[in-house]
């Protein structure tokens, strides 16, 4: 943010939070950061409770521009304190899982993220406790198309459901006020080296977008495509125990010996998981204007994405041949490869989402809104062989996993009165919603060959239904001239309908379930100086299981179906304490959080068996401190630094169901993380901007007994060095150039991270 827009502070008897956002054909749109408060003015107005006093950090286009090597939207929060995107190469579509002060990259379901108000979160499954594809549908935002980003951290608006307790996104996308027209192509290029893996990865994206306004109308179309290839994330392996001695198998070499995360010796054999993907992203927004404080707007998103999984076998037999299946012998050990040892994958998506509105704004005493979004998983296919290799690479036999007519519904209307004008002593907020989601995954054996065979026997079914019915309402309270406090009280009515599971020889149908709860919020602030602001913010947040975890497992092992349809909610009371100060150039920030769960939602084992289902964990208990600091033209004219610390001592304190792991570390939540960046612009054509990202060690098993981060599996410590370069070329013309983990880090989060990766773009803006 320019200086400007940072030091626009509450002077004075009275914090100026009674700013309103104004329409597109205002002037450019700014976020304002007062003490205490963040308000966003001009553009389309953000959905974020912008009158709550509590954490609410954000990144505006130019920045995102000047700072950030962004080749998905995702990458806007990279430098935001406390935030983590387990984003793995470009284009992840189906793991890149957000992570915030007290939740991990394990726990999707506890963010919200939202593209003009529209839901992206994916509250079909949680992360990696159930698989695939439930991350938000970052692709339905594309880096170009971005005006600004607004977090909120913390359950602390009754406008928002219970997944609100790590915290809430909301991407606003541009709107033009005049014609205006900007193509981008960019490239980037990752040299990869690990275990026998000795390759380079690239990738291209391009995009177009053109809008304008007419009298009441207004419209923005936008395009992109990406095409990219990543680097391996998943490798076969063994451990050296579980070969037997003899001389049985074909002799291989090619193997590489290591550690897995609990330091027992172990071989990788190959890799797997190497995804080729092609994403095409489109997006059109229309907006009329019935008079001068109602509009209406309709989003029509679309992605469409074409993704091949392929493997690498290190191994090779005497005359140099590559071993993909079999009996091998390994030191004098042999070793049974599986057919689907190095699998194969050919995933076929189209996505498309709907959002439409009608609000006033007349700043009033009355103000409304009234708001629906549909999103369709139209196709959702994955092709696998349940051959092996060389034969797998032309056909043969295999399953079809089908997702199609999956997705979810929102309906919504609120409302504001104000009943002593916009700058009265009570301001409230009130609203109404259904929130409906669907899951059905079916898995078919195919006729013919795995690549395109139609689906004939069915191999597992899972899905059903669930909604939730909420009712909320908060008051904005101006009590004293140098107090304000929010009060806010919200209601869910959770159902879940028409859960089942089944495989070629048995089925299960589940009962109908519900539940209602009340959820109070509270924030207060107090001008303590002209410069210092306190603030205290108290929220509990309701987390309903979601479909995926209730009803979307499949088989495995002597207890037949692996999910749990009874599991219970989990239930958060969330607080936290800050101090804001004015320091002339720049905002500093010091936060005190602590969270307490209980019912977390987490996998573990089920116990005295090897299987793994998810299951409530009885209480985590979170506490910690997060610092922050922006400035601007520090000690020199043109640079801007920023930087956040965060601490968190994030533990299990209870948990019947696994007493090893009462006292450990809550998974995938490091105790340290931190983030800085300096940006210098001697002129305004050149930006030179230096980042780095830190986070301590995480363990990703309850008990803690994953002890070696640096391994396949594991989640390790890590430190990276982003470098950029922007050069406004001439008033059309601009270039930039990149390099992301410039240090070249080797990390893990379950897979691993990309390598340096050299990023170059050119962009021409009409």
């Amino acid at each position: 943010m320019n200086k400007k827009t940072v030091l626009s502070l509450a002077m004075g008897a009275a914090f100026p939070w009674g700013a309103a956002p104004a329409w597109a054909d205002d002037d450019a749109p700014e976020r304002v950061k007062s003490l205490g408060v963040v308000t966003v003015s001009g553009g389309q107005p953000t959905s974020l409770p912008t009158q709550i006093p509590t954490t609410i950090e954000g990144i505006t286009r130019e920045e995102i521009e000047t700072r950030i090597n962004a080749t998905d939207s995702e990458d806007a929060l990279k430098y935001l304190p406390s935030l983590l995107v387990r984003k793995r190469y470009i284009g992840d579509y189906n793991h890149a899982i957000l992570s915030t002060r007290a939740s991990g990259t394990g726990n999707s379901a506890r963010s919200a993220v939202y593209a003009d108000g529209i839901l992206l979160s994916n509250y079909l499954g949680n992360g990696i406790a159930n698989g695939t594809n439930y991350a938000p549908r970052w692709g339905m935002v594309a880096p170009e198309e971005i005006e600004r980003v607004d977090v909120m951290y913390g359950p602390f608006s009754a406008a928002y459901p219970g997944n609100s307790a790590g915290a809430v996104v909301d991407y606003v996308t541009r709107m033009p006020t005049e014609l205006e027209a900007h193509v981008k192509a960019g490239f980037s290029s990752q040299p990869f080296d690990l275990y026998n893996t000795h390759q380079t990865f690239d990738s291209w994206q391009t995009s177009a977008s053109i809008g304008s306004r007419s009298g009441d109308w207004s419209w923005w179309i936008d395009l992109s495509r990406t095409d990219s290839q990543g680097q391996p994330l998943t490798f076969a392996t063994a451990t050296v125990a579980s070969g037997t001695p003899g001389r049985a198998g074909t002799p291989v070499t090619g193997w590489v010996p290591g550690l897995n995360t609990t330091n027992t010796p172990w071989y990788i054999l190959g890799t797997g998981t190497q995804y080729h993907t092609v994403q095409d992203h489109a997006k059109l927004k229309l907006a009329y204007d019935f008079s001068p404080t109602v509009r209406a707007a309709y989003t029509l998103g679309w992605w469409q994405n074409s993704a091949e999984g392929r493997p690498e076998t290190y191994l090779r037999d005497a005359a140099g041949q590559p071993v993909y299946s079999g009996t091998v012998n390994i030191n004098g050990r042999s070793f049974g490869l599986a057919p689907t040892a190095f699998p194969l994958t050919n995933d076929t998506q189209t996505h498309t989402m709907h959002g439409l509105s009608v609000k006033s704004h007349t700043q009033g005493e009355w103000d409304w809104e009234l708001a629906g979004s549909l999103y369709d998983y139209g196709t959702d296919q994955q092709r696998q062989p349940t051959v092996a290799l060389p034969l797998a690479a032309i056909g043969g036999a295999g399953t079809l996993q089908d997702q199609g007519g999956t997705g979810w519904n929102t309906l919504a209307a609120k409302g504001t009165w104000r009943p002593q004008g916009a700058g009265g002593a009570h301001i409230v907020d009130a609203g109404i919603g259904r929130d409906a989601y669907k899951l059905q995954i079916l898995k078919s054996s195919v006729l013919g060959s795995w690549q395109d065979g139609a689906p004939y026997a069915p191999v597992s079914r899972v899905g059903g239904r669930a909604q939730t019915w909420s009712a909320w309402a908060q008051d904005t309270w101006s009590f004293a001239p140098k107090w304000k406090a929010v009060l806010g009280l919200r209601y869910e009515d959770w159902r879940t309908v028409d859960g089942f599971t089944s495989t070629a020889t048995s089925a299960l149908s589940y009962p109908a379930r519900s539940q209602s709860d009340l959820s109070p919020k509270a924030a207060l602030a107090w001008q303590w100086r002209p410069d210092t602001v306190l603030k205290a913010s108290v929220g509990r947040a309701v987390r309903y299981p979601t479909v995926g975890e209730l009803y979307g497992a499949t088989s495995g092992g002597a207890l037949g179906f692996i999910n749990d349809p009874n599991l219970q909610p989990e239930k958060s009371w969330t607080g936290e304490l800050s101090a804001e100060k004015d320091l002339g150039s720049g905002l500093a920030r010091a936060t005190l959080f602590h969270e307490t769960t209980e019912d977390a939602l987490y996998s573990q084992l089920v116990p005295n068996t090897a299987i793994s289902r998810v299951q409530n964990v009885d209480k985590v208990r979170t506490n910690g401190v997060e610092l922050a600091y922006s400035g601007q033209d520090v000690l020199v004219r043109g640079l801007e630094l920023g930087a956040s610390l965060t601490y968190a001592d994030s533990r299990i304190v209870a948990n019947a169901a696994f007493p090893a792991s009462v006292g450990k570390w809550q998974p995938r939540v490091p105790r340290w993380r931190s983030t800085a960046f300096a940006t210098y612009k001697p002129d305004a054509r050149w930006a030179f901007t230096a980042a780095a990202r830190y986070s301590g060690r995480q363990y990703s098993n309850l008990d803690n007994s994953d002890v070696n981060g640096n391994a396949y599996f594991g989640a390790s410590a890590y430190f990276t060095v982003d470098l950029r370069v922007r050069w406004q070329i001439d008033r059309r013309w601009s270039a930039a150039f990149g390099i992301d983990n410039a240090n070249n880090d080797q990390y893990w989060n379950f897979h691993p991270y990309p390598q340096r990766t050299y990023s170059a773009e050119l962009r021409y803006d009409l």
